[in-house]
């Protein structure tokens, strides 16, 4: 018998997107997770999701229509790998200490990742759940988008730029280039969900500026914090289109 005793306490690792909200509805219907926070890393300076760009805003009604507290780590535009394992050391020991024992990620295929964020929470007596894992990812998208979830494209690799700001769509999909994944799991491309079955309502936006922001790639892999989205050459760089709220 499931009691609140014996539940497993979690954080979920919110990133705004697809994956993290299939994720979130897998395990809102599991009875032995209790899941106390959404846990969002944000630029500090920009007021963004780290990566997605979507602003923080959009991020707080996500969490208020879902109904769980919203935890942001706030984090400068691009730490260094020592910066970010320090910051987030801080935080997860937080967690621990007030009865935290797992942290939810909506990673599927990533193997260095998956070993990366391990190794971290092992660090301080945390425990990882993937409940995407190893699942095929054609089957992850049109499962999402039978569920009635919505999800618009927020940022992409530079050579799919003519994919950032639409939404996906059965339609989208069937033109995605052969070479991408379809959950844009390699880091092709990141989302952000507006609509869907673990929404209280919709959020309301409409697409503005698109913007393109070079990376340069870290001569070292240390100097620079880990991401799903990997950066192919020195030169590259994202295509960020900005979502505006509509009151």
């Amino acid at each position: 018998m499931i009691t609140k005793e014996n539940k497993k306490a979690c954080i979920f690792n919110w990133s705004g997107g697809k994956d993290s909200s299939l994720a979130l509805y897998h395990c809102l219907s599991n009875p032995e997770l209790e899941i106390r926070y959404l846990v969002t890393t944000v630029n500090d300076s920009a007021n963004r999701i780290s990566m997605h760009g979507v602003r923080e805003e959009l991020l707080i009604s996500q969490a208020e229509s879902i109904g769980i507290p919203l935890y942001q780590i706030r984090l400068p535009e691009m730490p260094g790998m020592k910066e970010y394992d320090e910051a987030m050391a801080k935080h997860l020991q937080k967690f621990k200490d007030e009865g935290i024992t797992h942290s939810i990620f909506g990673d599927i295929f990533l193997e260095d990742l998956r070993k990366y964020r391990e190794g971290r929470l092992a660090e301080v007596g945390l425990k990882a759940i993937f409940p995407l894992w190893k699942k095929d990812t054609s089957d992850l998208i049109h499962e999402f988008l039978d569920l009635g979830f919505r999800t618009m494209i927020v940022c992409t690799q530079h050579y799919l730029e003519d994919f950032s700001g639409k939404e996906i769509t059965t339609e989208l999909i069937s033109t995605f280039p052969e070479n991408i994944d379809v959950c844009g799991e390699n880091g092709e491309f990141h989302t952000f969900v507006f609509d869907g079955p673990i929404f209280k309502y919709p959020i309301r936006i409409e697409v503005g500026e698109k913007i393109f922001k070079e990376f340069k790639a870290p001569k070292d892999a240390d100097d620079s914090c880990i991401s799903d989205i990997k950066v192919s050459d020195e030169k590259s760089g994202f295509w960020y289109t900005d979502l505006v709220p509509v009151n």
